[in-house]
């Protein structure tokens, strides 16, 4: 009996180690641009906000629901702007709202991420 505890209790300590560094934030950088990428020509020349381009913000704001991840995100945002030139802010802060999402933060460059909630 003592040696099935151990194993029961070997493979909840393994479980529990193997899932703690997805606890955190499980928003990265690769996600991010994986998910803005199809909205790079309206970020960068206005028009229609492609189809594609909503359904990416939507799926990213839907993944971003803790303060640490919105904060990964925030960051992965702003580092776009340096990675991908020639990026509007102005277009940048009227596409949550041409997607019909709501982000709590603006996503321009001047954006501090540290505060994002």
């Amino acid at each position: 009996m003592a040696g099935m505890l151990m194993k029961v209790l070997c493979s909840v300590v393994a479980c529990m180690v193997v899932s703690a560094p997805y606890a955190e934030a499980a928003i990265t950088c690769g996600l991010v641009v994986t998910k803005m990428l199809p909205c790079l020509a309206y970020l960068r020349n206005g028009g229609a906000v492609p189809v594609p381009c909503c359904s990416g913000v939507k799926s990213l704001n839907a993944a971003a629901q803790t303060t640490p991840n919105r904060k990964a995100a925030c960051v992965c945002l702003k580092n776009a702007y340096t990675s991908y030139p020639g990026i509007k802010t102005n277009y940048a802060i009227s596409l949550p709202g041409k997607c019909g999402v709501n982000i709590p933060y603006k996503l321009s460059p001047s954006t501090d991420c540290t505060k994002v909630q």
